[in-house]
């Protein structure tokens, strides 16, 4: 689109960054290692930059960790997304911030599909501290003039996402499970319904809040419209990659006691007022995810 993109990441483990996502773009990014907790390098960056867009997805996002190590959640998630409100609000007033949501800040579903009026009952750390920044982002909107929205992240996969670990991304580690030739365990009978969102969907809700100056203040939730059950998820791996099987085991108590059960979306508002919709089935984007690992694994194991 022929915009100046400047990238600040952290790299800390299990994060998930890969510097192997840069190849290609190396040379027309502005590439800048470090935390959103770091006061100094936040506003020496903005101030170099001067953006006119930025899009937070700096976070720790796993949701064991965040139980397991709150304090680290709560530095990252509450104190690092402030430090960039704070800055933005003093040296670059005039940006715009997207901000990434995630499903967890809502919690287990009252009512189907759930929608932006949905109640928000966190069951984690992590999902109580990106509420929190959320909350800080409309209010900086709202306070400060400076304009933000957010963006609430379902289940998200595709090419590029981390599959080192299992902590976060879990579809896009089962793929790896399965061109491995490995198993895959299902906690109880798998049979939740769950919603999944292609990447390139993803980026194409970002980039329509961005652009829309009434998008300023406002939440916006994505989904499929078509969910499915979970095991039904991993069948479909299973079956693109040719790979990998499956079997079911008892839920661990620890994460029994934030597992959300059926989570599925209305995404009415950002279809009515922005005209988004998810173009990637789930098919169709778990073989295009599939064919990229079967090139690239090797990169991102």
């Amino acid at each position: 689109m022929g915009a100046e993109v400047s990238i600040y990441d952290a790299c800390l483990d299990p994060f998930g960054r890969n510097l192997a996502n840069l190849e290609g773009i190396r040379e027309r990014v502005l590439f800048v290692k470090g935390d959103i907790r770091d006061k100094e390098k936040v506003e020496e960056t903005i101030k170099a930059v001067e953006p006119d867009l930025v899009f937070n997805c700096a976070a720790q996002v796993s949701h064991l960790d965040s139980m397991n190590n709150p304090l680290l959640d709560i530095d990252i998630n509450c104190r690092g997304n402030m430090t960039v409100l704070e800055v933005c609000r003093k040296f670059a007033d005039g940006a715009k911030i997207i901000y990434a949501g995630t499903r967890a800040q809502i919690g287990r579903l009252k009512y189907s599909p759930i929608d932006e009026e949905h109640p928000s009952e966190p069951i984690d750390v992590y999902g109580i501290d990106k509420l929190a920044a959320e909350k800080y982002h409309r209010l900086y909107n709202d306070v400060y003039g400076l304009r933000a929205c957010s963006v609430v992240i379902n289940n998200s996969y595709g090419p590029r996402h981390q599959m080192k670990h299992r902590k976060y991304g879990i579809l896009n580690w089962f793929i790896r499970l399965a061109l491995e030739g490995k198993e895959i365990s299902v906690y109880g009978d798998g049979r939740q319904l769950r919603d999944y969102n292609y990447i390139d969907d993803v980026v194409d809700a970002m980039l329509l809040c961005a652009q829309e100056e009434k998008t300023n203040g406002q939440r916006y939730l994505l989904g499929s419209g078509k969910p499915i059950q979970f095991i039904e998820m991993v069948d479909k791996i299973i079956h693109t990659v040719g790979s990998g099987s499956r079997k079911r085991v008892p839920w661990p108590a620890d994460r029994e006691a934030i597992e959300t059960g059926d989570f599925f979306v209305s995404f009415e508002k950002i279809k009515r007022e922005l005209g988004w919709v998810p173009k990637t089935d789930f098919d169709e984007g778990l073989k295009k995810t599939v064919d990229f690992y079967k090139m690239h694994l090797q990169k991102y194991i």
